[in-house]
């Protein structure tokens, strides 16, 4: 069975997230099948994407797939993690990506979602961001992914307390564009689709790449860097991030000790 579904509508391309059985964790193999679909809306001249799940889910993404995070001493965000690579494919695509949002957005998944240029979500979505859960140290590209999405103070609680919040929540503070109800956001989005296909392109593609470049503009040092990837070092080779992924495993509440 195919992890994703795919379709395309006049120029509009629409990929369907189609793995309830893990409730569309990101895994490799899923991410895998997201960015073939996305290289092949690139070679057809898509001039929208519309990235969802199966109509009616109570879980849009359970985020990164935990079970394929590595054993402590090994950094489980690197570079060329599934996760960044599909980060770095929504915001690279040249057209803009519309995330149609029915459920719960949890850890990876809720990057994924605010990687996308437009968000419309349900009113019973909720989004929470759970690295701390399970002691995982998040990395740079995906704090400024968030850090670029929510004030910094609600960054900092939803990080520090891995709690959810409402889509009301996300609509004041400019994370999610619309709310819509269940029976009108399909229509509502291919409306929005519809409205950014009419459009010039080659006009929208070039000014999605200056927002994705003016968003990543933060110069630092080498020395800066460093540091911080050292913090990260001290965190994934702990024992609590050991903790954290043998409590998931064996289905039972992590005991942090800070060591």
């Amino acid at each position: 069975m195919p992890l994703i579904l795919t379709e395309i509508r006049d120029t509009i391309g629409t990929i369907v997230m189609n793995h309830p059985q893990k409730r569309n964790a990101l895994s490799e193999a899923l991410i895998d099948e997201i960015t073939a679909a996305l290289e092949s809306f690139r070679k057809q001249n898509i001039r929208a994407a519309v990235l969802r799940a199966p109509a009616g889910v109570k879980v849009w993404s359970a985020g990164h797939d935990v079970s394929e995070l590595p054993d402590r001493g090994r950094d489980p965000l690197g570079w060329s993690d599934s996760l960044r690579v599909l980060v770095r494919a929504i915001q690279e695509f040249p057209a803009p990506v519309i995330a149609l949002i029915e459920g719960g957005v949890w850890g990876g998944g809720c990057e994924v979602a605010m990687a996308c240029d437009l968000l419309v979500a349900t009113p019973e979505a909720t989004f929470a961001i759970t690295p701390a859960k399970l002691g995982v140290p998040y990395n740079l590209g995906g704090i400024l992914t968030l850090m670029n999405m929510i004030p910094l103070p609600v960054a900092k609680e939803m990080l520090f307390t891995a709690q959810p919040i409402p889509a009301a929540q996300a609509l004041n503070l400019g994370v999610i564009n619309y709310i819509k109800p269940v029976e009108d956001i399909e229509s509502f989005v291919y409306g929005l689709a519809t409205h950014v296909a009419a459009n010039s392109p080659l006009s929208i593609a070039v000014m999605k790449e200056e927002l994705r470049l003016l968003a990543s503009a933060h110069a630092i040092t080498p020395e800066l860097f460093e540091r911080m990837q050292g913090l990260r070092r001290i965190v994934y080779d702990s024992h609590d991030y050991q903790e954290g992924l043998n409590a998931f495993r064996e289905k039972r509440k992590p005991v942090f000790k800070g060591k």
